[in-house]
């Protein structure tokens, strides 16, 4: 396995207070004792967005307090807004690139212009290994290389694909999670003890009322499919089984069609 990095340096981490990232949060800090500089990119018309913030404050006062040393290695959470990210013409293209063969997330188009902005080359991203993948979605891993970051097995994009789009959307990201799935993460919480703090993320993007999960935003529906439907509330996994027999295939074809067409946009990544 080819060493990119053994030194205990700064891991530059993007943390949403969501199940993943605080599982490689905690993995880091506890496991490995690495020095952990999280960020959090603020959507200012996402339903969600506050929520997340309180979430990620309350998980940090908690570690800190439960494993005082995590004091000296977790730094303050680096905030910055999407809409100043400055534009990226060759990011931008080589999203587009790849958008018309499969789709992926416009999250990754302006991370990578973040990333190329901030002058960060090696971001990790929580992606963790999906029981269901949608065969629609970029398919990441035949592009990915292992390596080695804190001490921990992690996943880089594989120089030998340079010349591609792809390369160039995924260049600045490392990928730790890869080969877990949410019910191997929720085991080996279980195992180290952490419970008290996965219990605290938060997932949803359309949060109700009365800040309980959706049930029908994708990362509900991701947590549904991945066996995590325990994390919604019974009447909301009613409507969204509703949802999903109605009007959620019609979706996926929709955006297949305009995938296919070249026509899909950043303003259709609802879909």
């Amino acid at each position: 396995m080819e060493e990119k990095d053994t030194k205990k340096d700064i891991i530059n981490l993007l943390w949403t207070g969501g199940w993943d990232s605080t599982f490689q949060l905690l993995q880091l800090l506890l496991i490995y004792k690495c020095k952990v500089s999280p960020f959090y990119l603020i959507h200012e018309d996402r339903p969600s967005t506050s929520l997340e913030i309180n979430t990620m404050k309350d998980i940090k006062n908690y570690i800190i307090k439960k494993y005082p040393h995590t004091k000296e290695l977790l730094f303050p959470t680096q905030y910055h807004a999407v809409d100043d990210i400055l534009p990226n013409a060759e990011i931008t293209i080589a999203y587009n690139s790849v958008l018309k063969k499969c789709h992926v997330g416009s999250q990754y188009e302006w991370l990578a212009r973040f990333c190329k902005e901030k002058e960060i080359k090696d971001m990790q991203l929580s992606i963790q290994d999906h029981i269901k993948p949608d065969p629609t979605h970029f398919n990441i891993k035949p592009y990915l290389k292992n390596s080695v970051m804190g001490g921990q097995d992690v996943y880089i994009f594989d120089p030998k694909f340079k010349k591609t789009s792809e390369y160039g959307l995924f260049q600045y990201f490392s990928f730790p999670l890869m080969k877990l799935t949410k019910i191997q993460m929720n085991e080996i919480s279980k195992e180290k003890g952490w419970n008290k703090v996965m219990d605290m993320t938060w997932f949803c993007h359309d949060p109700t009322y009365n800040k309980k999960a959706c049930g029908i935003c994708k990362p509900c529906i991701i947590a549904i499919d991945e066996d995590f439907g325990w994390r919604i509330p019974l009447g909301r996994r009613i409507i969204s089984l509703v949802y999903r027999k109605l009007f959620w295939p019609s979706k996926a074809v929709t955006r297949s069609i305009l995938i296919k067409l070249g026509l899909y946009s950043n303003k259709n990544d609802a879909l």
